[in-house]
């Protein structure tokens, strides 16, 4: 499996930014996807997450209302819209996807449950 991702960059706070993740190598369309970022100096953290049909989504508490996960299976890309960018979103952003269709909801948020990371796009807001 393959994650390609993109749409990072410089931003202003307050801007929006569409980050999409191509993905390749097996069928799209069964796997719950998330989005996770790394600040320099931190551990990597979740940001979403969206179950195959894109009927059931989950947002880091910090991220709820600002930013939306969403997929086009037609397109095996998953995307993140981040809206009212913050200083404290810069980070590098990366997309993930697990080896099992069956991975539970109630794991979603966790780093270790995802086998196929993409190689990371930044992003950096300046406020």
């Amino acid at each position: 499996v393959q994650l390609q991702a993109s749409g990072g960059g410089l931003v202003q706070a307050g801007d929006s930014l569409r980050l999409s993740c191509a993905a390749s190598g097996r069928t799209f369309s069964t796997f719950a996807m998330g989005w996770f970022r790394q600040a320099p100096g931190n551990e990597r953290e979740f940001v979403a997450a969206i179950n195959w049909s894109g009927g059931s989504t989950t947002y880091e508490d910090s991220v709820k209302g600002r930013f939306t996960i969403s997929r086009d299976n037609a397109k095996n890309t998953v995307y993140l819209q981040m809206n009212s960018l913050k200083s404290e979103d810069t980070a590098v952003y990366y997309c993930a996807a697990p080896m099992t269709s069956r991975l539970q909801s109630s794991n979603w948020r966790f780093a270790s449950a995802y086998d196929f990371w993409g190689q990371g796009t930044l992003v950096t807001v300046s406020s």
